[in-house]
Formats: structure tokens, C-alpha cells, sequence
């Protein structure tokens, strides 16, 4: 880190993922030295997207470290004044839950949190967490409901709806907040609805991944989802680290949009791309949670200075990239 000033050294983990690799490059182009935690740093695949960002060569360190592994955080913190803890799995299709879901997302966290807790030059810690962890309290959901950040997943509502990555989402919030208040730990949690933009790394992850499958698809089944820009969530994460007095929950999400809204803009952006027609009868599988178009307030987040990213351009930008990646198949 020669050159690098202390003041200006924060952590990214999972840094290879959505999220964290767009939180990188804003991190890097504010001049923040990174240190960013990835399974394997000499996997290409992983790291390609990264060392390509500006500022990687002087001001980006790769550390190899693994969520399940208490100290495997310690060297990558030690010297940090912030630390983004983003890696968490991020999935609907589970075969066991427990290990493929709870265990890391929670363990990781509190591993994290632990490496933290040894650190005094650590002025603040920024959980990505989900509006999964938010919207899932027994209450019922309609059109005119207005989620907030004094909303709270119920467990026992997640795991009977065999909800896991909520479920995962919701223990880990616990267990950070309670871990952070045992140790005096000043921690912020985002909660980000669907996410939508340009990826950074080559592959499609689980939120880009439902744009994709539209494309070429012989019908389509019409949930509403709330859809953010990525460089919005990464946005509200750094505003969340740098100003004075933030605190608690934030939510991240933009309006409720149901599919064939959503397949309304790719037309009119797209004439050429192969899109379903037809809406689906069949029964929405359990392991994708479709609910009504409730609403989400924007409130504290637009407090920290976010102007969001309209739909439209958030849509674009993501065919785009995804046609340049060459992650598309038409």
C-alpha cells in the first residue's frame, strides 16, 4: 500500500460479485485504497473485471478468504476505516439449506464482524443485507402497502414458506445487529430490492439472470418486482460509510413493476429481441416469491443523497452490457 493514505483504506468482501465489483470501482474512483476479499484471487474468472478497473493497479489488493473460516478476515481488515461486507450467497434453488444458505450467511457475517471487532481504526461497518429481510413479516401485502425500515422479516414466516435466502438474510441481520451492539460496533445495513444495471464481471447473476430468461421465452408469469440500478445500491452503500450520522436499516428499491410492464420497456427499447406473449397460468414455484406490487418508501435512502437511476435507462444499460459480454443468446 505504498502511497496509500490509512485515512483512505477500506474492505470489500465478496468483491467479485455484482454488487461489490460496481462498489469497488466507485470505492477506487473516489481514491480509496481497497482491500478485496474473493474465494480464489488467481481465478481469472473472478478477478479479470477487477485489476481492469481504474485505480486497480496502484490502489485494488486481492485477498484470498473463505466465510466459514473464523481469522480468515483478520489481515484483510487490519488498518481498514471501513469495511463493506457484501459476500453472501445469493440464490432460490437450494437442496440443503442449512449449509448451502444459513450457514455462511450468518457464520460469514459474524466472521466478519469478529475480524472487525479487533480493529479500533474501523470507524464503520456496512452490511449488504436485502429487502428480503425486510418485507416478510406476516402482514399482508396489497398494492397500497408501503414498506420501511421498521419493517422486519419473521423467521418462522421464512422458513415455512421455505423462503431460505430471506430466511439467510434475516438471521444474518439479527446476528450482525446483535454482535455489533455487544461490541460497540457502529454497523449499517442496505437493503436492496431487485437488482438490475451493467454487470462488471463476465457472468449473470441471480437478479440479471430473471432479465435473461425473458428473452426468447415461450411465456412469463406476472410478479411484481421492485428493480434498483446497481450503481444506485453501490451508491447508497458509500454515502451510508461516508456521512456523519447515518444509522440503522436502509432500503434501496424502486417502484413495483410487474413483468409485463417490464417486458413493455425491453420492446420498446428492443423490437428485435424475441419476447413472450403469453402470461402463465401455472402456479408460481415457491422457491421464486412473487407478491403484489406493494410499495417501498424512499425516504431515508434519498436522505443520503441518492437520485435513482430511472427504470428505462437501468434496463437499457443492462441489455447492453449483457449483449457486449456476449451473456445473451440472441
Amino acid at each position: 500500500m505504498s502511497g496509500a493514505k490509512p485515512e483512505k483504506v477500506v474492505c470489500v468482501t465478496g468483491a467479485s460479485g455484482f454488487i461489490a465489483s460496481w462498489l469497488v470501482n466507485l470505492l477506487l474512483q473516489r481514491g480509496y485504497t481497497v482491500n478485496a476479499t474473493v474465494r480464489d484471487p488467481n481465478d481469472w474468472k473472478q478477478t479479470e473485471h477487477l485489476l481492469a478497473l481504474d485505480g486497480a493497479n496502484e490502489r485494488l489488493h486481492l485477498f484470498k478468504a473463505e466465510l466459514l473460516e473464523e481469522g480468515s478476515f483478520d489481515s484483510v481488515v487490519e488498518g481498514c476505516i471501513g469495511v463493506f461486507h457484501t459476500a453472501s450467497p445469493c440464490y432460490f434453488a437450494v437442496k440443503d439449506p442449512q449449509v448451502e444458505m444459513l450457514e455462511p450467511a450468518v457464520k460469514g457475517t459474524l466472521n466478519v464482524l469478529r475480524s472487525c471487532a479487533k480493529v479500533p481504526s474501523i470507524r464503520r461497518v456496512i452490511i449488504t443485507s436485502s429487502l428480503a429481510a425486510v418485507m416478510l413479516t406476516g402482514k399482508h401485502l396489497a398494492d397500497d402497502v408501503v414498506v420501511d425500515e421498521t419493517w422486519f422479516s419473521d423467521p418462522v414466516v421464512c422458513e415455512k414458506s421455505k423462503q431460505w435466502y430471506m430466511l439467510s438474510k434475516t438471521l444474518a441481520e439479527k446476528a450482525a445487529r446483535d454482535f455489533s451492539e455487544e461490541n460497540g460496533i457502529d454497523m449499517v445495513t442496505i437493503h436492496p430490492s431487485m437488482v438490475s444495471g451493467p454487470p462488471l464481471q463476465s457472468t449473470v447473476n441471480t437478479s440479471l439472470d430473471m432479465i435473461v430468461k425473458l428473452i426468447g421465452a415461450e411465456a412469463f408469469s406476472n410478479a411484481a418486482w421492485r428493480w434498483v440500478d446497481v450503481r444506485d445500491v453501490a451508491n447508497a452503500h458509500i454515502l451510508a460509510f461516508e456521512s456523519p450520522s447515518p444509522y440503522g436499516r436502509y432500503c434501496v428499491a424502486g417502484k413495483s413493476v410487474y413483468t409485463s410492464e417490464l417486458l413493455k420497456i425491453l420492446r420498446q427499447l428492443y423490437p428485435d429481441l424475441s419476447l413472450p406473449e403469453r402470461c402463465s397460468d401455472e402456479k408460481q414455484s415457491v422457491s421464486v416469491p412473487a407478491f403484489p406490487a406493494f410499495q417501498v418508501s424512499q425516504e431515508r435512502v434519498k436522505s443520503l443523497g441518492i437520485n435513482f437511476i430511472p427504470l428505462e435507462v437501468s434496463i437499457k444499460d443492462t441489455v447492453d452490457s449483457l449483449k457486449e459480454k456476449k451473456l445473451l443468446s440472441v
